[in-house]
Parts: C-alpha cells; structure tokens; sequence
C-alpha cells in the first residue's frame, strides 16, 4: 500500500516525489517512457531559477530525477492503464503487470505535441517529418529544415536547429506571435533564419523522405514550396488525459483536467499538476511549482483523514 502514487515523470510529477517522499510518505511513481517529459526535449533551459548556466533540457532532468529519488521514492516504468474505485479512500492504478493500491493520487501525464493533420504528415512521420528538434534534428546537419509554430518552442527549436542546418526556415500563420519577445528578437537577428508570417502548412511531400513543404498564404492565398530535409512541427500540445476522463475527472473544453487552488480535482484524494491541468503558463518552472502544491495538498488530505 502507498500513501500516494504520482502519474507521469516530468517535471511536475518528479518535483511532487520529492515532495511527496520528503514528507515522509511511501511514494511510487509510474512513468511509462523515461523522465523529463516535454523538459527533456528543450535544447537550452534558461529561465529556471538559480540554472544560469542554460543547461539542456536533459540535464536538468536528470537532476531531478536524482533528486526525487533522493528522499526514498520509488519509481517504475509501467503505463496506468486505469484506476479502479477512485473515489474510495483506496484506490488502486493498474498497469500491464501490476496494480498498486494508494490513499492518494497525483495525475501528472503531461501532453503531447499536436499534429498538422496534414496530407503527408502520418506517412513522413520519422522521415524528415518531426516534433522534436532536440531530439532529431542533429540528423540534418548541413540541410534545410522547416519548423511550424510561432510561440516559444518553435522558436527555441528554430535557433537550436540554425547552429547546424544549412538554413531554417520558419512558418508563422500570422504576424502575431505567441513566443516571449526576448526569442522572437534572438529568431529575427539569427542570419540562418528566415520567417514567413501568414502562412501555414498543406502538405508533406517525398519519395521515402521529406523533399518538400508546401504552404499557403493566408491573406494572399499564394502557393508556394520550399525545398527541405525536415519540418518540425511546434504549435502546442494535447493533454495526456485520457485517464483523467475515464474516471470521470471534470476538465475543460480542450480536455485539460480542471482543478482547485491547491490542485484538487473534481475526486477527493486526486489532485493534477503540470501540463495535463488547466494553467495560464506551462513551463518547467511552473510544473515543478505545481508538483510542490500537489504533493502538499494530498500530504495534508492524508494527515487530516
């Protein structure tokens, strides 16, 4: 039996282990891939306080997994593929391989990035086609590469994918953008970068690989292409809440679990933090905030039962 059992592995679910297991609580943590989550995938982490050094997104992951386990939590790499009786005082996720019964339960499934939903997408998803520029775009060293977005990811992956790229171009599908000025400013002073606003994807195309992306103008209706080895795909996420709804948790329109001030769901005993609630800001510093205020709440729903 656990005091409480943390969903997910991000930022937000190893911030409320080491919370959770500081506190003196038997802690496990179920993360179905490795941690990090969407941390893990940031080339360079500058805005986390007291990490002036702009370390990767891995490394500062790793920190916090050596963190988490410091105070004695416990933590398994298995998917909850559901959660039985969850409005009893126990309650129980079950995995594949195992059910693990719990007094508490801190969901912190994170989200995935969105897809285009775009003729050619599916079919060069892994050829040239990506979501991660970290993550794959050291295999276009010297090539063209595309990136579509115009908030902070799409421009973080723009600058890291124009220090080895032959030229980046980015896609913007209005002359607005969501991103924080001080990247927009290191984007639009970057030589290697060239951006288009107004214009959005239709299209992949290639024999086995990416060859081209065509777009649109969306004041002018022009068609174009432009010649590329890669595009990578940044214009949000979609929460990872599919656990969430099956068990009946209240959420918003956009499937983001909806949750109280001390990160309380709609089910006593189940409290949400990071990227799959509803926030104003998803970063890594506000998820590790919310895995602290999670992990507080469900200690002390436990101290007073």
């Amino acid at each position: 039996m656990y005091d409480i059992i943390i969903i997910g592995g991000g930022a937000a679910g190893m911030s409320a282990a080491i919370y959770a297991s500081r506190g003196g609580m038997k802690t496990l943590m179920l993360e179905k891939t490795a941690c990090g989550g969407q941390a893990v995938r940031t080339y360079e982490v500058d805005n986390y306080p007291g990490f002036f050094n702009a370390p990767t997104g891995e490394e500062l992951s790793a920190a916090f997994e050596k963190h988490a386990m410091k105070f004695g939590a416990e933590r398994v790499f298995e998917t909850a593929r559901e959660i039985k009786n969850p409005a009893s005082p126990v309650k129980t996720v079950v995995t594949r391989k195992n059910a693990y019964d719990t007094r508490a339960i801190i969901i912190a499934s994170g989200a995935e990035p969105r897809h285009l939903g775009i003729p050619g997408e599916n079919e060069l998803a892994g050829a040239g086609v990506s979501y991660c520029a970290t993550c794959d775009g050291a295999f276009f060293r010297d090539k063209d590469a595309v990136v579509i977005g115009g908030g902070n990811t799409a421009c973080e992956d723009a600058l890291y994918l124009s220090g080895f790229c032959k030229n980046v171009y980015m896609l913007n599908r209005s002359k607005r953008f969501k991103a924080q000025k001080t990247l927009l400013d290191k984007v639009f002073a970057d030589k290697r970068i060239t951006v288009y606003t107004d214009m959005i994807a239709e299209r992949f195309e290639g024999n086995g690989k990416l060859e081209r992306v065509y777009a649109k103008n969306t004041e002018t209706s022009a068609r174009g292409f432009i010649n590329a080895s890669a595009a990578f795909i940044a214009i949000g996420i979609t929460p990872d809440t599919g656990l969430a709804k099956q068990i009946g948790l209240e959420t918003c329109e956009r499937g983001f679990i909806k949750t109280d001030m001390y990160l309380k769901t709609s089910i006593d005993g189940i409290y949400a933090a990071g990227d799959a609630r509803v926030s104003p800001l998803r970063q890594i510093v506000t998820a590790a905030a919310d895995g602290a205020v999670a992990a507080n709440s469900a200690i002390n729903y436990l101290n007073n039962r």
